[in-house]
């Protein structure tokens, strides 16, 4: 088992990851980075509420965009800080915020399969591909018919294991 990026065996988490793949192939581009990160941003924010002691009030409101834990780059900071992610996943969270900031603020068209976003992500999917859910996953992702936008492209299906096992990891952390 790779450090970083653990796997389970159990079917819940295999079946889980794979709804989340699925659903990832619904989006192309741009939204498909907005939409991958705010995944691993909501799993993230789970796992803290799971370990954080309970909010004094309903209108805690840590987590909103302008309070403590509102931005991903803190909740990561705090995961790390308390135990719940390693150096690994810290590194992968935090290549995805910088991907997810350059999608959402560049005024063209973006594409993962761009030499700069392929380089920013290179390592992160050398260390993702090995954990035991990449190949099953890949699987997966190849047997899918092609879409009304075309074949899978190579960046894309990395990019939906990257964020489908990530959010696997944290969910089942």
């Amino acid at each position: 088992m790779a450090a970083g990026f653990p796997g389970t065996s159990e079917p819940t988490a295999v079946d889980a990851a794979r709804t989340i793949a699925l659903q990832m192939l619904e989006e192309r581009g741009r939204g498909a980075v907005l939409v991958g990160v705010a995944r691993v941003d909501a799993a993230l924010e789970h796992l803290l509420q799971a370990v954080l002691a309970p909010a004094p009030s309903r209108g805690d409101g840590l987590f909103l965009p302008d309070r403590p834990l509102g931005s991903l780059g803190a909740k990561v900071a705090l995961a790390r800080r308390l135990g719940l992610i390693d150096a690994p996943v810290e590194r992968a969270i935090s290549v995805l915020r910088k991907l997810r900031n350059a999608f959402a603020h560049s005024a063209g068209s973006a594409s993962l399969a761009e030499p700069i976003h392929r380089a920013r992500l290179e390592e992160v999917y050398a260390e993702a591909r090995a954990n035991p859910l990449w190949a099953p996953l890949e699987a997966v992702l190849a047997a899918q018919p092609p879409s009304a936008h075309g074949p899978l492209e190579p960046a894309l299906r990395d990019y939906i294991l990257l964020i489908t096992i990530l959010v696997a990891f944290l969910e089942a952390t």
